[in-house]
């Protein structure tokens, strides 16, 4: 369960980080720091259930290009998901939101490379490395 927690937080806090470094993706708080933070728990929560959810499909059905690419085509997977993501949100009234593929696409590769380091100060059992 504390591991489940750990990769909530840390996709958080990745996409708080790409909402804060790309202008494309952005979040309308109005100034308050509090609602920031409720409002990225909300994203990752959404982006979460996308992704357990359509991601398997995605890759599924563009295997031979994932195979083809090397992997490299889970970037445009990743993007479209953030794009899909952004529209549930939308939908919901939750307010996060990604202008554009392209701004999608630099989004998943920054959500990519922050989990990634973030991920590697966390152990198999959600125990922080020193």
């Amino acid at each position: 369960m504390d591991r489940v927690i750990i990769r909530f937080l840390v996709s958080a806090l990745s996409l708080g980080v790409a909402t804060w470094l790309l202008p494309g993706i952005w979040l309308d708080y109005a100034g308050e720091p509090a609602g920031a933070a409720l409002t990225m728990l909300i994203v990752a929560a959404i982006f979460g259930l996308v992704n357990a959810l359509i991601k398997p499909l995605f890759v599924f059905v563009t295997s031979p290009l994932l195979l083809v690419t090397l992997g490299l085509f889970l970037l445009v997977i990743n993007a479209a998901l953030l794009m899909l993501t952004s529209w549930v949100c939308a939908k919901l009234g939750v307010p996060w939101g990604v202008n554009g593929f392209m701004d999608a696409f630099w989004g998943a590769l920054m959500v990519s490379i922050v989990s990634f380091v973030l991920n590697s100060f966390v152990g198999r059992r959600g125990q922080v490395h020193n």
